[in-house]
């Protein structure tokens, strides 16, 4: 029987310290995709957070199928595209003490080497965004990516030769 499923099942008959081992299961990767989606280190925490939220909201109608945590990926993408949504509604002024904020939080070289990765991979479609993302920065294999985008293994293999493409174009204009 697979763990995950034994930790549901668990969880959903209350036993806290199955929610632990769950969170600690799983909470870096999403962790690791949130900062990936975010220049606001504690934003993403936030959204790594209510990504757990939102799953154990609905934990009671949850039906395990073996993908929980391309479920908690899911999730986790539909939050950081609403970060996004807020940001481009946001004026610039909130935007850049966002910005300022984070440059305090790491060393500038770095921070200025992710933002110029961030404005090429936001230069992307949302598609190609993601598979960039799941691939090189979560470290997903291509057929897990399959599952959790929900796509055949050829679209991810092509999606990520087109964006390495494009990336490769505008990062070389920056």
């Amino acid at each position: 029987m697979d763990f995950d499923l034994l930790l549901i099942q668990k969880m959903k008959r209350g036993n806290e310290n199955a929610f632990d081992i769950f969170i600690r299961k799983h909470y870096e990767k999403i962790l690791k995709y949130c900062r990936y989606h975010c220049l606001d280190i504690s934003y993403a925490e936030d959204l790594t957070q209510e990504t757990f939220l939102h799953f154990f909201e609905k934990l009671s109608d949850y039906h395990y199928i073996g993908k929980t945590q391309n479920y908690l990926y899911t999730i986790a993408g539909n939050l950081c595209r609403d970060y996004y949504k807020k940001i481009k509604e946001s004026p610039l002024e909130k935007q850049s003490k966002e910005i300022q904020n984070g440059l305090w939080q790491s060393e500038t070289e770095d921070i200025l080497n992710k933002i110029t990765i961030e404005t090429a991979l936001n230069n992307l479609p949302e598609e190609l965004q993601d598979v960039i993302v799941l691939c090189y920065f979560q470290e997903l294999k291509l057929t897990e990516i399959s599952k959790i985008l929900q796509i055949s293994l050829p679209l991810v293999k092509y999606r990520i030769k087109q964006a390495k493409m494009r990336l490769e174009k505008l990062l070389r204009e920056e």
